[in-house]
């Protein structure tokens, strides 16, 4: 009786616990119903329903959703596309190929997960700028290589690999076992054949899994296009609902939290469809029977 008594309040402390994160979300699908007249009335059910409030954002003058969906989207395919691929290969370097120094370049490696964003940014923003400088003679006012105004800053330093995927990704190669690649060395394959037949398809779930992580952070990011962007037709979701809030004559909170939950949606379908893809890369083994 004790023991059911003890797993019983720890449903309730979950119970509590998970109401209290879906609280402000639930207000914000509330608010998304409501007329701009009621929202700033006492009440938590909307009446009547305005569910027209989701198709006005499509439709607004001030809010070109579409458009900012589309920045958005682009930037999160490349962002996982490079996060994926190069991550992919520098931990399959650091798990399965012998060099001197691999321990310490790791270690260092781990150690720029510490640096937050906000420490970088002014000086990557430097170097985009001499980067725009010195190369706009090469090719005039058109710089195919120019950064700053682009949405380059914001999905090119994925390619170059991140700490976080590296490490997870490292840490999944390293528990398939080393007789698959001797087997395969001994049929003839290289590292990178050995890298694309082998490994990768073992890595399935822990390539979701970064994909994921990736996606919903290039999908919320801020900072960085409020960085590196400069114009209104460049601007992602995040921008322009600072935009539409920050406009002048008043802000209209229903198509407000209306746009921010059809932000939100994405992000929730995806987790839901990847659920059991993104515990099988944290419990995988590799080994596959």
């Amino acid at each position: 009786m004790k023991k059911k008594a003890d797993i019983f309040w720890v449903y309730v402390g979950l119970f509590t616990v998970c109401t209290a994160f879906l609280l402000p979300f639930l207000w914000m699908v509330s608010t998304s119903l409501k007329s701009l007249a009621q929202v700033r009335e006492p009440g938590f059910v909307p009446r009547p329903l305005m569910a027209s409030n989701y198709s006005q954002v499509f439709h607004h003058p001030n809010l070109d959703f579409a458009l900012y969906t589309r920045n958005t989207l682009l930037i999160a395919l490349l962002t996982v596309a490079g996060a994926t691929t190069s991550s992919a290969l520098v931990a399959y370097g650091f798990s399965r190929i012998a060099f001197r120094g691999r321990g310490f370049l790791f270690a260092i490696m781990l150690a720029t997960m510490m640096v937050p964003f906000p420490v970088t940014m002014a000086p990557l923003f430097c170097i985009y700028r001499w980067m725009d400088v010195h190369t706009i003679g090469w090719f005039g006012p058109d710089n195919p290589l120019r950064m700053l105004g682009t949405f380059k800053p914001l999905w090119l330093p994925a390619w170059f690999g991140s700490a976080f995927s590296i490490f997870l990704l490292r840490q999944f190669f390293m528990t398939v076992p080393k007789e698959l690649s001797e087997a395969a060395r001994l049929d003839g394959c290289g590292e990178f054949t050995i890298f694309c037949r082998i490994l990768l398809p073992l890595a399935r779930p822990a390539l979701a899994v970064v994909a994921l992580f990736s996606f919903m952070g290039a999908w919320n990011d801020f900072l960085g296009p409020l960085v590196y962007v400069q114009r209104p037709e460049q601007y992602t979701l995040a921008l322009g609902l600072l935009s539409f809030q920050s406009q002048h004559g008043g802000t209209e909170w229903n198509l407000l939290m209306a746009a921010s939950v059809l932000v939100c949606v994405p992000i929730i379908v995806l987790f839901f469809l990847s659920q059991k893809t993104f515990i099988a890369g944290i419990a995988t083994t590799g080994v596959k029977g």
